[in-house]
């Protein structure tokens, strides 16, 4: 019987690239929807933040110069990531993962205020000369390693104990410093990013809906309670918490209501002067619609669709297993945040507080996502690559 396209790999190490982002035509294009959307982040981030900057005493460019440098040290991470094999992932997962942990424990013990100050009722960052926020980071190292064990586990996945559990074991051990932190929004991504990754490399769905009814009560525990249950509320009837909890996605929605078919201009958004809170992060995708209207808009979705649909295509393409589920998880990593923030934008989700990859204010996030993209096109890299495959051990 010959072996399936899944079940083989490169006979030989993946051997660096000779010039160039990578061959065949999908890394140029996913590198031109990533530049066209990186440079309409700065444009537009720069419109919803001037404001913000300027009642804090600071340049009306303030955010879009921190932005600009950290998408600079993101385009260097990327081209790194796009020259290093894709295969040298499968051999860092395990490191790569245990650093995030030890980033994600550090971040929380008691002892650490100092370094990991409470901010807004959470400690989510490292302070410094420059803010790092670790959970990012670790929706990138959950892909790479849900990854690397799911190549392993394919003649076990029929059952649950050996198959799923572990899988489940390593995640929650993720999972639950950030639920401390708390941020149950990333806590969630990581999750889903996770169970993506394995439903893709032949985890059963029976399992999966057994996990969702068994963690069922906890989820609904941590949705009843404090500000979430008050989101929730404003989530089933927006007009009875206008003045509260629904105060952010009403005036998203006015936002993108005033915004048209052409928008009022660039520039010209009344939410941008303090009506929307965190326009130039949470709720950046309704400045866009007020100022750019509904062409704007779908700009920006076509810009997220074709570096989606690209991704798939590499995960489709590639022969080895381990680059099939890469491309997978890294190409789900920004489909489901951007596909989030824009239903919180529009009022079909409960506000999340997750970025609009490259295009919200957020270094770290934007860091990792050109990392994500860099190692995308080093999986494409490997699906164009001449050198002849063979059956790879399992």
């Amino acid at each position: 019987m010959s072996p399936r396209p899944t079940d083989v790999a490169p006979g030989m190490p993946s051997p660096f690239p000779e010039t160039g982002l990578g061959r065949g035509w999908e890394a140029p294009v996913l590198f031109t929807a990533v530049l066209l959307l990186l440079s309409f982040g700065l444009v537009n981030l720069y419109s919803a933040s001037a404001f913000l900057a300027q009642r804090q005493g600071l340049p009306d460019y303030h955010y879009v110069v921190r932005q600009t440098a950290g998408a600079v040290l993101g385009l260097v991470l990327l081209v790194v990531c796009a020259r290093i094999p894709h295969l040298w992932w499968k051999r860092a997962a395990w490191p790569l993962l245990a650093g995030v942990w030890g980033l994600l424990l550090l971040l929380i013990l008691p002892w650490t205020h100092e370094i990991a100050p409470e901010v807004n009722g959470a400690r989510r960052w490292f302070r410094g000369p420059v803010a790092f926020q670790p959970s990012e980071l670790a929706k990138l190292a959950v892909v790479v390693w849900t990854a690397a064990l799911a190549v392993k586990k394919q003649d076990e996945f029929r059952s649950l104990s050996r198959g799923l559990l572990p899988f489940l074991l390593v995640w929650g051990a993720v999972i639950v410093p950030i639920l401390l932190q708390p941020d149950l929004s990333t806590a969630f991504v990581v999750a889903a990013l996770g169970a993506l990754v394995v439903f893709s490399g032949g985890g059963r769905l029976g399992h999966f809906l057994f996990l969702g009814v068994l963690t069922a009560p906890m989820v609904l525990r941590e949705l009843g309670s404090g500000f979430r249950l008050d989101r929730m509320l404003a989530f089933r009837d927006l007009d009875a918490h206008i003045s509260g909890a629904g105060y952010q996605v009403h005036q998203s929605l006015i936002a993108l209501g005033s915004g048209g078919l052409g928008g009022v201009g660039f520039g010209e958004g009344r939410q941008r002067f303090g009506f929307l809170p965190e326009a130039h992060n949470d709720f950046i995708f309704a400045l866009i619609g007020e100022e750019w209207g509904l062409l704007g808009v779908v700009l920006l979705v076509a810009l997220y669709l074709t570096i989606v649909l690209v991704g798939f295509r590499i995960a489709g393409q590639t022969r080895d297993l381990f680059g099939q589920l890469l491309a997978v998880g890294l190409t789900s990593y920004v489909a489901l945040q951007a596909w989030l923030h824009m239903m919180v934008g529009l009022g079909m989700v409960p506000p999340t507080g997750l970025s609009l990859p490259l295009v919200s204010y957020g270094r770290t996030n934007l860091v990792v996502t050109l990392m994500v993209v860099g190692i995308l096109i080093s999986v494409s890299r490997g699906v164009a690559s001449p050198s002849p495959v063979r059956e790879g051990a399992k």
